[in-house]
């Protein structure tokens, strides 16, 4: 099959899971919106990588709880690329407490990023994606959103949110032809999975079916996909990619 161009936003691409779908994404020739909230120095690495790898890119700041920023992001991206076909909602943090001792500011922060930052960024490239010949929304949930954790029911509220988000976007978008898809890693090789002591990582690892934590690479392999052509019958789905975690 003839892969086609697309012109694609990775919120939150700077590092980690965004960056790696970033530079699948170039692997096709693709043109990519690397954005970014504050780290500008890590997004241009990733452009820089986006471009090594056979794409075009750009480094886009917003922050995507700000809808005014997020439509200037939408201007750059239109000015450089024109409108998008792919949009990656990816950015996300963690503020992790036990829930007795969880902030209204701890719980509003998280959500307000993951939850929030989908709405606007959905919002504003709504109208690009529904008229796109093979328009994509792909939101990256997580395996907690699912089953909880322990000290993180923020952000195991804001991945669950992000399920029926999912889900109630394929429907409306399905009219265009436009499809809509979730994708829930499990515990993945990230800086963020770096900070957890080596021991909780080692039960991990046992935890897994397939005696490993995930790469950044094998998630990006999924997202890419559900960015082809060749996904055009799959929407609505919530694909897991944890190693048989939840098995």
């Amino acid at each position: 099959m003839t892969v086609q161009p697309k012109t694609c936003v990775v919120t939150g691409s700077s590092t980690g899971i965004g960056r790696g779908i970033a530079e699948q994404f170039a692997e096709r020739g693709w043109e990519v919106a690397v954005n970014y909230r504050s780290s500008r120095e890590a997004a241009e690495e990733t452009v820089e990588r986006v471009e090594q790898a056979g794409g075009a890119g750009i480094a886009v700041q917003a922050d995507v709880t700000m809808p005014d920023e997020v439509e200037q992001m939408r201007e750059t991206v239109h000015d450089a690329f024109g409108p998008i076909d792919v949009l990656v909602n990816n950015a996300g943090i963690t503020q992790d407490v036990r829930f007795t001792e969880m902030s209204h500011e701890e719980w509003d922060t998280v959500l307000d990023v993951h939850l929030d930052g989908a709405f606007h960024c959905t919002q504003t490239f709504y109208d690009d994606l529904a008229d796109a010949d093979e328009g994509r929304l792909i939101n990256i949930s997580s395996l907690i959103g699912k089953g909880g954790n322990f000290g993180q029911a923020n952000y195991a509220t804001a991945k669950a949110g992000i399920f029926g988000f999912t889900r109630t976007l394929a429907l409306e978008l399905a009219p265009t032809g436009t499809t809509a898809n979730c994708v829930a890693p499990g515990f993945i090789q990230t800086r963020m999975v770096e900070d957890i002591p080596e021991e909780i990582k080692d039960r991990l690892r046992e935890d897994t079916p397939l005696g490993r934590l995930g790469t950044v690479e094998e998630i990006a392999d999924v997202v890419a996909f559900l960015a082809s052509e060749r996904s055009s019958f799959i929407t609505g789905e919530v694909i897991d990619a944890n190693g048989g975690k939840d098995l």
